[in-house]
C-alpha cells in the first residue's frame, strides 16, 4: 500500500515479522533478547524469533523461514550474515530488514540505518520500503562490497576470538600484522580491446560506498544500476595506506589515488589469481564476472528526512 501525507509518497513497512539473529556476531547473542522486546514494544509483531548460535544454521534457519513468506523477516549480525542472506529474498516479497550487530556495518551505514539497537529498530518500525540493486560475483549476490587484495587475507585467517573480543580495533591490528606480507597484483578489467590492465594494491567492487566501515567509494549507489569498479592503482603497498588514510581523514588527494569503471557488468582477472571476499566472507577467486542486478529486492530503510 502507498500513502500520500502531505503531499509526499511513502511505502509504509509491514507490521509483522519473523527475528533471526547470528548469536556467533559479537553482538548477537548480548542483545537477542532485547532487540525481540524492543521490536515487541516498538509494534512489530514477531511471529517467530530465532538465535543462532552455529553459524552453519543461519542460511537454513533464514530459508525455513522465509518458505512461510513473512511479510518482513529481520536479520541480526555482521556484513557476512547480512551478504549470505541476501540471496534468499531474491524473488520472494519479502521485505529484509537488518540489525547491525557486527563489526563494521557497512551495510548498514550505506542505508543509513543507524548503528545502535535503538536507532535500527526505530528504523524497522517507522521507515519506509525502499527497492535496491544487489551486486554480483558470478552467481553470489552480495550486498554492498567486495574486495580483491588485503581484505580477502584479513577474512581468511582472523581469528574469530579476536574479533568477538576486541571488535573493531581487533580487526585492524590483525589487518596491521597481514599488511607486512602484502603484495601488489596486476588486474585486467574488461576483456577484448576495451580491457584495461593496471598495476593494484587493493580493488573494491561497489554497490554500497562503505567497506570496512569507511566510506572508499562514494560514487556507490545501492540503487544506482550500475556497479562500481574502484581500482587503488600502485605497485608499492605503501599506496594503499596512502589511499586508506586519505580517505578516512576525506582529503581531497584520495581521488588520485585511484581509477573507477561503472557499469552493468565486468570481466575481472588478476595476476596471480586471487581470492575474493564478499561483504568480509572470502567466497571467490579470480577470474569472475562482477555485475548488477537492478533493484531486485526491498529493505526497510530510514524514511526522507522532510523539512
Amino acid at each position: 500500500m502507498t500513502v500520500v501525507r502531505s503531499g509526499a509518497m511513502t511505502h509504509p513497512l509491514p507490521r509483522q515479522a519473523v527475528l533471526v539473529v547470528n548469536a556467533q556476531s559479537r553482538r548477537g547473542r548480548a542483545l537477542f533478547g532485547a532487540a525481540r522486546d524492543k521490536l515487541a514494544a516498538a509494534g512489530i509483531t514477531l511471529s517467530a524469533a530465532h538465535a543462532v548460535r552455529d553459524p552453519k544454521r543461519l542460511g537454513p534457519t533464514i530459508r525455513k523461514a522465509l518458505a512461510d513468506k513473512p511479510p518482513m523477516l529481520i536479520v541480526g549480525g555482521g556484513d557476512g550474515s547480512l551478504s549470505m542472506s541476501v540471496d534468499d529474498f531474491v524473488g520472494t516479497g519479502t521485505v529484509f530488514a537488518l540489525l547491525p550487530l557486527g563489526t563494521a556495518n557497512s551495510f548498514a551505514r550505506t542505508l543509513g540505518i543507524p548503528l545502535d539497537l535503538d536507532g535500527a529498530v526505530a528504523v524497522i518500525a517507522g521507515g519506509e520500503r525502499r527497492r535496491i540493486d544487489l551486486g554480483m560475483i558470478d552467481g553470489d549476490y552480495f550486498a554492498n562490497c567486495a574486495a580483491i587484495g588485503l581484505a580477502p587475507m584479513i577474512a581468511e585467517t582472523v581469528p574469530n576470538g579476536l574479533k568477538r573480543r576486541l571488535g573493531r580495533a581487533g580487526y585492524l591490528a590483525w589487518a596491521g600484522w597481514k599488511f607486512l606480507g602484502f603484495r601488489p597484483f596486476g588486474i585486467t578489467i574488461g576483456e577484448g580491446e576495451a580491457a584495461q590492465t593496471l598495476d593494484a594494491v587493493e580493488v573494491r567492487i561497489a554497490n554500497g560506498g562503505y567497506h570496512g566501515g569507511t566510506e572508499l567509494v562514494e560514487s556507490a549507489e545501492p540503487d544506482s544500476g550500475e556497479i562500481v569498479i574502484q581500482v587503488v592503482v600502485g605497485n608499492a603497498s605503501r599506496r594503499l595506506l596512502a589511499s586508506w588514510a586519505a580517505s578516512v581523514l576525506r582529503l581531497r588527494a584520495r581521488k588520485r589515488t585511484v581509477r573507477e569503471f561503472r557499469g552493468p557488468a565486468f570481466r575481472i582477472a588478476t595476476d596471480p589469481p586471487l581470492p575474493i571476499s564478499i561483504d568480509g566472507e572470502v567466497l571467490a577467486r579470480t577470474p569472475v564476472t562482477a555485475r548488477v542486478a537492478r533493484a531486485i529486492i526491498e529493505v526497510a530503510a530510514p524514511a526522507p528526512s522532510r523539512a
